[in-house]
């Protein structure tokens, strides 16, 4: 029982800040989303992949979240985007006041979207909001088509779904349709886009979705 509530607590004062976040990017009129995936899903290259779909367009800004080291942010940084880095030092998941802290380090002014790469698991950034307005989750083909039934809260809590690296489908067993049926199964209203980062299959789709979002929050 004092578990249960030591981790009521601990989500309860996350959920404040989280909220406190939210309202400092609306004040900025930045869409903000949280992606997140199990490691070398390709989230920094589906965030590359963003940026430069939306170059001279719209602005970007980034959080990168890793336990250790700074190699994504520093491949971000190439493109000319706003990154701030955050390593949790073993922590399996970024937190609220981890965004609070690199927000202020952000020019929030020159920023129209703000993307958030969670630290790799599939368990706990499920658990933390971080002020965000939408969720993503992606999966990867490598990874196999049962994920949705090993961590079921993941696709649960996803606004959107990315299903990565389509274009290796033909070199492992995935069953795209069951993998979508699963999915929907835990989440009804959640929307799913296949792409490649490879070669640039359903990236369209993706950046579109983003921008029909950004302007429903703007209007």
């Amino acid at each position: 029982m004092k578990k249960l509530e030591v981790l009521k607590n601990v989500t309860s004062a996350n959920d404040a800040i989280a909220a406190q976040n939210t309202q400092v990017l609306d004040k900025h009129g930045i869409l903000a989303i949280n992606l997140m995936s199990s490691p070398g899903s390709g989230k920094t290259s589906l965030i590359l992949k963003t940026i430069e779909h939306f170059k001279g367009e719209l602005r970007l800004a980034v959080i990168e979240g890793d336990v250790a080291s700074k190699i994504d942010a520093d491949r971000i940084d190439k493109q000319g985007v706003p990154v701030v880095q955050i390593n949790t030092g073993g922590s399996c998941s970024l937190e609220a006041h981890m965004v609070t802290s690199a927000l202020d380090k952000l020019p929030l002014e020159r920023a129209d979207i703000l993307l958030i790469e969670n630290v790799g698991n599939l368990i706990c950034p499920a658990e933390f909001t971080l002020g965000e307005h939408k969720k993503v989750v992606i999966s990867s083909i490598p990874e196999g088509d049962d994920k949705p039934l090993k961590y079921p809260l993941m696709f649960t809590e996803a606004d959107v779904l990315v299903i990565n690296k389509i274009d290796l489908l033909s070199h492992f067993e995935f069953d795209v349709t069951g993998f979508r049926k699963a999915v929907k199964g835990l989440n009804p209203t959640i929307e799913v886009f296949e792409v490649s980062c490879k070669t640039g299959v359903g990236i369209q789709a993706w950046c579109s979705w983003i921008a029909d979002e950004l302007r429903k929050k703007r209007a």
